[in-house]
């Protein structure tokens, strides 16, 4: 069998490496908290309250004053009159004098003279009076002011991804937007006369479109915002119009089909002389045809992915995955690999990296292929949960080697 091209191939990662010298990071912007689930913060956000804000309680129980309760034990109990009840959300006007208590629900605010909480369970319970039989140490069971922020403390760093508990934050400390890298707002067209809308009549010869729902979801469970267009056909025009049509609201627009050397790649015919977009063969299976670069007056970028669905899928992981996460902030580059035993054996074509469908199993740190190297076998990639890494060295994998596994979103280890 005769040996592939690969003079004129362009490696993965310097592919990779042309992608993320070119995609820019999203200029930042102040959103509301409750939209910014997923986000990077672009600049590091400073508290201008304490938390707690004040001293409150971390149980039910009494405010005291320590000296009241001097030698209390449970033989010989200290005995204080209670002088109020402080509910969380209330205020104890007073002042705590020498023999009374206050009782207090968990999270009210201590009385001014409290020096320490006892909690209920050292006592008697008495609304009245009350007889406490341990003495606490000065602060027990205080929440103190400021002890878990204080006042212009750095509370979270620019870099961080904000998620539940940094939200929590957030708000906890007053704040309602907070300044973040946005969601990058990214265009999916598919192009092809051959396709229809699934749910639609098709025609002789026609097939659904399952790319562009396929990426459009891959798109938005990075927390970017897929837009999925209608399908264009074959017309060159149309797909000139259609691309540009979207370039006021895309961040970063992503076409599949069009992009080989037959008679109807529109897209390539189309791109060709718009913008910077180059169209190479990268040295990869599946997916070897890539075209990338930017177009329009904002230089937006664009990548031009393969048809088949297994190649715009692997095409996808590989370069716009980490196109989206540097355009949001997030830590970039290759994929994250890890080690697993293969229990199968494959060939893979010389000089080009293949990233062979797998089942990748986390307990046993073991990985089965599953399907063959076509890259229009959607259903072997719809069972799939990792990509297996052939290096282009590597001609076959046998049963019982070690490979590098990229474990896919639902098969984390």
């Amino acid at each position: 069998m005769a040996e592939p091209d690969t003079e004129k191939m362009r490696s993965v990662d310097d592919h990779l490496k042309l992608v993320l010298d070119t995609v820019q990071l999203l200029a930042p912007m102040e959103l509301p908290i409750t939209d910014v689930n997923g986000l990077t913060l672009a600049d590091d956000v400073v508290a201008t309250m304490p938390l707690p804000p004040f001293d409150n309680s971390s149980v039910d129980g009494y405010a005291v004053r320590l000296a009241d309760l001097a030698g209390a034990a449970e033989d010989s109990p200290a005995e204080l009159r209670v002088v109020g009840d402080i509910a969380a959300g209330s205020v104890y006007d007073g002042i705590l004098e020498p023999g009374t208590c206050a009782r207090i629900m968990t999270g009210a605010m201590v009385p001014h003279g409290a020096e320490a909480i006892v909690p209920v369970e050292w006592t008697d319970g008495g609304t009245e009076s009350v007889r406490i039989t341990r003495v606490p140490k000065r602060d027990e069971h205080v929440r103190v002011l400021g002890s878990d922020v204080a006042v212009d403390d750095v509370v979270l760093k620019a870099g961080t991804r904000l998620g539940p508990r940094q939200i929590g934050l957030l708000a906890a400390i007053g704040q309602v937007h907070a300044p973040v890298h946005p969601h990058p707002r990214v265009v999916v067209l598919s192009t092809g006369s051959e396709l229809v809308e699934p749910g639609t009549p098709r025609g002789p010869g026609q097939i659904n479109d399952g790319n562009g729902p396929a990426l459009t979801t891959a798109v938005n469970a990075l927390g970017a915002t897929g837009i999925r267009v209608g399908i264009v056909g074959d017309d060159p025009q149309g797909v000139l119009d259609a691309i540009e049509d979207q370039l006021i609201r895309a961040d970063m627009v992503v076409t599949t089909g069009g992009v080989s050397v037959g008679a109807y790649d529109v897209v390539k015919e189309v791109l060709s002389t718009l913008g910077t977009v180059e169209f190479t063969k990268v040295a990869m299976q599946p997916g070897m045809p890539q075209g990338f670069g930017t177009v329009g007056e904002d230089r937006i970028p664009i990548f031009t992915l393969p048809g088949n669905p297994v190649s715009a899928y692997v095409s996808f992981e590989l370069f716009i995955r980490p196109a989206i996460e540097k355009m949001m902030g997030r830590e970039t580059g290759p994929r994250r690999t890890v080690t697993a035993t293969c229990f199968g054996a494959f060939s893979s074509p010389r000089g080009k990296r293949q990233f062979a469908r797998g089942v990748y199993d986390a307990v046993g740190h073991s990985v089965r292929p599953v399907g063959g190297h076509g890259s229009h076998l959607v259903g072997d990639l719809a069972l799939a949960n990792a990509l297996i890494v052939v290096p282009e060295d590597v001609t076959a994998v046998v049963d019982g080697d070690d490979v590098e596994v990229i474990v896919l979103d639902g098969g984390a280890p």
